[in-house]
């Protein structure tokens, strides 16, 4: 499992590397993002998750200075989005965009190189940022001949350009394999402990279930929850799944060791019991069925998964 303890040099700064205050974007009667207050703070991975529709990429395209926002502030490191200081601002950022839109006549490199001189980042950090993501073999190949993989790891090497110290990324392993996918999120974890902020979407959930300091759910332009996902958890109240293997002699002992138990239920399978009680419960639970000492052959515990918190909040 990741750490999830973000590395925070900033721990005493007031305020947050992303300020969203009161934020909303509404094009006619569409309320694209409907009152959004936010803070994401110095040096943690933020996972922002949401149907379609839900206002993410309107957020972030605000967040960026993209779309100007109908009402609300956003700041980023201490600048507001909109003000004449942000230009500056702008340059600590780093951008990999949901469709990464590349010339496929430029090598790796000449890509690199074309993104570093409109960022205004030296043009010597190119070669080991295509080293960093996996692509320094393939540096000198026209775009044309590199794979969709290969070309998520092009855009993700461009927003890595100029050492950002802000990294906004939308759905950034499209098109990755399990191991890129794995390498990916070690780099972001790298980059957290380096102080670097990161807000993250994607729809794959299982992937930032370990992965993310914290996430908002959102959901027809406002944000539904927030917090870890072991908070999402006790504020949705989903129960923890107990699964005791047992020989069948043995099931009517184990349901008399939980007959006392307030808020536990259990079913009776083919193998043994299972049991679900809320986080609450689960030490008074796991005393019980100790109990029964050598009787119990196995005993698994099962959290609710970030898709049944999504599906929790978001319906």
């Amino acid at each position: 499992m990741a750490n999830t303890t973000p590395a925070n040099n900033h721990s005493n700064a007031k305020i947050g590397a992303i300020e969203v205050r009161g934020i909303r974007k509404h094009y006619g009667a569409l309320h694209a993002v409907d009152g959004v207050d936010l803070s994401v703070h110095h040096g943690e991975i933020f996972g922002l998750i949401g149907h379609n529709g839900a206002g993410k990429s309107t957020l972030f395209k605000m967040m960026l200075g993209l779309t100007e926002p109908s009402a609300g502030e956003i700041l980023i490191n201490g600048t507001a989005v909109t003000g004449r200081d942000f230009r500056q601002t702008r340059r600590q950022l780093g951008y990999l965009p949901e469709n990464v839109v590349l010339y496929d006549n430029l090598s790796g490199i000449e890509t690199l190189k074309f993104f570093a001189k409109l960022k205004g980042a030296p043009i010597e950090q190119c070669e080991p940022t295509l080293e960093r993501v996996g692509l320094a073999h393939a540096h000198k190949r026209p775009v044309r001949e590199y794979s969709k993989g290969m070309r998520q790891r092009l855009g993700f090497a461009q927003a890595l350009l100029g050492t950002p110290r802000v990294l906004f990324l939308d759905e950034p392993t499209n098109g990755l394999d399990p191991q890129a996918i794995r390498d990916f999120y070690a780099s972001l974890h790298e980059l957290r402990d380096a102080g670097v902020t990161i807000i993250i979407t994607s729809h794959i959930l299982a992937e930032l279930q370990e992965r993310v300091d914290r996430l908002a759910i959102m959901a027809a332009g406002k944000i539904q929850a927030l917090g870890s996902v072991a908070q999402l958890r006790e504020q949705m109240h989903m129960p923890l799944v107990v699964s005791l293997r047992l020989a069948p002699q043995d099931i009517l002992l184990a349901q008399d060791a939980l007959s006392d138990l307030l808020n536990v239920t259990h079913t009776v399978s083919e193998h043994g019991l299972t049991i679900s009680c809320p986080r609450s419960c689960k030490m008074e639970v796991l005393a019980a069925v100790s109990a029964l000492g050598s009787k119990l052959i196995d005993l698994s515990l099962q959290e609710a998964s970030l898709e049944d918190v999504f599906f929790g909040f978001s319906n």
